[in-house]
Order: structure tokens, then C-alpha cells, then sequence
């Protein structure tokens, strides 16, 4: 091993978890067999973002720098045989964005320490990889305490000649969850038609925009609930919850290059409709104060079911009455995980603990991977790899085959119609 027998960094009281604005201490130790002749000794402490467009790339494409302090622990001289330690403190920005590992690129930062030896000798380094986690406070944001309400309207034709009309709307308690907590779906299903429909599902859906030479979007489905078809002329409620996992908070606040979404999707495969929620997941809960000044305003709030044109089959045929039923669930993919914390202990103040994939012809394929899909623009054979970064990336999501395109962020959907009719 040479005359260095020992050269680490470690952060004072074992710590890898800081905030920004934090004072991040720690020591670098050197242990020597022999006398070491030295320019000079640094730490540096650093904060960075890289982005490619392949999946796990050791290259970036695209590069940034949040902050990067350096300080000289010695200047020239000679270490003597045996351990020296040199103390060293940095202040973390309080701008610095939460540290984030994705399959097209992440947010680190890190110590580094370097022994600059004379000339013709070796250069010995070492660093020390450290986490930020920035709070997102969801009391932040306006009307976060409000309900999420969409609807829309299938129109479709089936048996040939007859026509029918298909109204979706879904309603969940909230615009913004923290991890544990349960989100609640109210979902209503207005069957005008002869035809039953097919299952009905509503995902956790996260998108993480990498921004490179080309934006790449990663979409994982997080949590996915089944519920029963909706028999012909048939009015169904369906009332199911998802809990939320341990998961990465909504927009890397702080990021230019990463942007993370999460939003709920609900969607019947036939006749096709899809209705999308954007939602934010924070790590400070909502108020309890706020939701029960919005939950006196708008006590249990109705369903937006839009009046659809009469379906050719009621001119043709007279009046068909609609039943009120109740659809039961038919399957849970729930990813069960501890509320999310990157070190055991780690909580906010105010933060609460509630406890197939396919393409067309039309369409770039998105594979079926762990911790990956492949970009849409790209070309060949591309075998997604799994990505080391247990603390930040939730495990083995699978994809799903929706959407094909990147959906709307949060303020692109509250500035467009919130009902929608689509037409064959």
C-alpha cells in the first residue's frame, strides 16, 4: 500500500443527511508508514448536477455547478510517520438542491481531499459522498388543501351502427400528499351506452425530465389499483386509496436540468379515455387548520359530471333508465416502503406519517425495466440497467404502457379545460 497507508474523510458524528444552510464539520485523516514530503494538503466541498441521454453513463452531456469551497489544511512541508488529522468546517448554501439519482443523470455532493505531492510523486485522493435534503413545504403552495377535480367525455361508436357516450371524472381529497400519507380516489363513471366497459385502474405516476441536448422523460408507475368493468347503462362510483411510498419530492427545487412530477391517472382501456390529476409530494404535510377551513366551504365536495349529448341508441330505442351501482377492486400493485427518509430519523417539523407495457406503430417502445424506461427518441437496442442509489430511487417500479407522450406539468393543467370531449 505504499507510505499512505490510511487517507479518509469523516463527517462529525457520522452524519450523511444535511439541510441546506447547515454547517457540515468533519476531519481528513492521514496514516503514514514513512515521512511524506507535501506541496500542499486541500479539502474541497462541492455540489453538482450531470445529465446524459443513456441510461447510467459515467459522461454528462450536460453539466451544472450549484457551489464549490476549497480550503488549504497545510501548506509545503512533511508528514512524519503515523496518523495526522486535519479539521475542516464548510457552510452549505442555503439554494443547494436535495441530493437525486436517476438512470439519466443526479444531484451530488460531496467532500474531496487531495494530497498534492512534488513533482514526478503521486497525487493521493479521497472524497466523502453527502446528501441534502431541502424541504418542500406543501402550505406553500396555493390551494393545496383543495380538491383535485377532472372530468371528461368519451363519445364512441360499438355493434357498428350504435353509439354511446362514456363520462369519467375523478376527484382525489387533496393537491399535495407527503409520504404515508393515503391519497383518497373518488372516481364516477356515466355509462350512456349497450356496451360494458372495460376495467377501470388508477396509477401513481411519477415523470422525472432530464433536460440534455434532447429532454428525456422517465415515467415509472408507482402504485396501481383495479377496479371492476362498468356494466351497460350504468352509473358506478368506485372509492379506492393509495398509500404513497417512499419517493424523491416534486421539482427538485433549485435543479435546471432534473425535474420531477408526479401525478394521478385514471383510465378505462375500452372504450379508451384517460383523465390525469397532477398532485405534488412534499415532506411537510398540509395544515390541519387549512383543510378544515376548505372542508367547511366545500363539505364532501360533488362529482363535475358533465351533461352529455343523448346517445343515438336512446332516440333509436326510447328512454333507458341508468342503475346507481358501486364497482368493487379488483387487484392492488401497491409498493409498500417505509415513510421516506434518506438517514433513520430524519423527519420535519410539521411533517406528518399517515400511515403490460406496449407500444404501437405510432409510438416509441417504452421497456419494462427496474429503476429505467428508455428515452422516446431512442434508436436500436437499448437495455435499461438499474441504478445503485437505493436511498433516492424507489426500487423496481414497473412502467406502463400510458401515456405515450410526456403529460402536462402542474401549472399547464390548471390553466387548461378541465373537461375534455373526444370524438372517433
Amino acid at each position: 500500500m505504499g507510505r499512505v497507508q490510511r487517507f479518509e474523510i469523516a463527517l462529525s458524528n457520522s452524519r450523511v443527511i444535511y439541510s441546506p444552510g447547515e454547517p457540515l464539520t468533519g476531519t481528513v485523516t492521514v496514516r503514514l508508514a514513512g515521512a511524506l514530503p507535501y506541496k500542499a494538503i486541500k479539502v474541497n466541498c462541492v455540489g453538482s448536477c450531470g445529465v446524459s441521454s443513456r441510461v447510467n453513463e459515467t459522461s454528462w452531456n450536460v453539466e451544472e455547478q450549484y457551489f464549490s469551497s476549497t480550503l488549504s489544511l497545510a501548506d509545503k512541508g512533511t508528514l512524519n510517520a503515523g496518523e495526522h488529522s486535519f479539521p475542516f468546517q464548510f457552510l452549505l448554501p442555503a439554494s443547494a438542491p436535495s441530493s437525486f439519482e436517476g438512470p439519466f443523470g443526479k444531484v451530488i455532493h460531496q467532500v474531496r481531499a487531495v494530497i498534492d505531492t512534488p513533482r514526478f510523486s503521486k497525487d493521493y485522493k479521497c472524497s466523502k459522498v453527502f446528501y441534502i435534503l431541502s424541504a418542500l413545504d406543501l402550505n406553500e403552495i396555493p390551494g393545496i388543501e383543495q380538491p383535485n377535480v377532472v372530468s371528461t367525455t368519451k363519445k364512441f361508436n360499438y355493434k357498428l351502427v350504435k353509439t354511446g357516450n362514456l363520462t369519467l371524472s375523478v376527484t382525489s381529497d387533496l393537491k399535495g400528499y407527503i409520504v404515508g400519507q393515503v391519497i383518497n380516489l373518488h372516481t364516477d363513471i356515466m355509462n350512456k351506452s349497450g356496451k360494458d366497459t372495460a376495467t377501470v385502474v388508477a396509477s401513481l405516476v411519477q415523470k422525472v425530465a432530464y433536460k440534455s441536448k434532447r429532454s428525456i422523460y422517465d415515467l415509472r408507475t408507482i402504485a396501481e389499483v383495479e377496479g371492476s368493468a362498468v356494466k351497460a347503462w350504468k352509473h358506478a362510483e368506485w372509492k379506492e386509496q393509495i398509500l404513497v411510498p417512499a419517493l424523491p419530492q416534486s421539482l427538485l427545487q433549485g435543479c435546471s436540468l432534473i425535474h420531477i412530477d408526479y401525478y394521478i391517472q385514471v383510465s378505462i382501456k375500452n372504450p379508451e379515455v384517460v383523465v390525469t390529476l397532477p398532485i405534488y409530494i412534499g415532506n411537510i404535510a398540509v395544515n390541519r387548520e387549512r383543510l378544515n377551513a376548505s372542508s367547511s366551504v366545500t363539505e364532501n365536495p360533488s362529482m363535475l359530471v358533465p351533461s352529455a349529448p343523448p346517445a343515438d341508441e336512446d332516440i333509436a330505442t326510447g328512454y333507458h333508465p341508468i342503475d346507481d351501482v358501486s364497482i368493487p377492486t379488483k387487484s392492488h400493485s401497491q409498493q409498500q416502503h417505509t415513510p421516506f427518509s434518506y438517514a433513520p430519523g430524519l423527519s420535519f417539523q410539521g411533517s406528518q406519517t399517515e400511515s403490460d407495457s406496449a407500444g404501437s406503430s405510432n409510438h416509441p417502445t417504452l421497456c419494462l425495466s427496474t429503476g429505467a424506461t428508455v428515452p422516446y427518441f431512442a434508436e436500436g437496442a437499448v437495455v435499461p440497467v438499474s441504478t445503485a442509489g437505493s436511498l433516492i430511487l424507489p426500487p423496481d417500479y414497473s412502467t406502463w404502457g400510458y401515456p405515450y407522450e410526456a403529460p402536462p406539468s402542474y401549472e399547464q393543467s390548471c390553466s387548461a379545460n378541465s373537461s375534455i370531449s373526444n370524438g372517433n
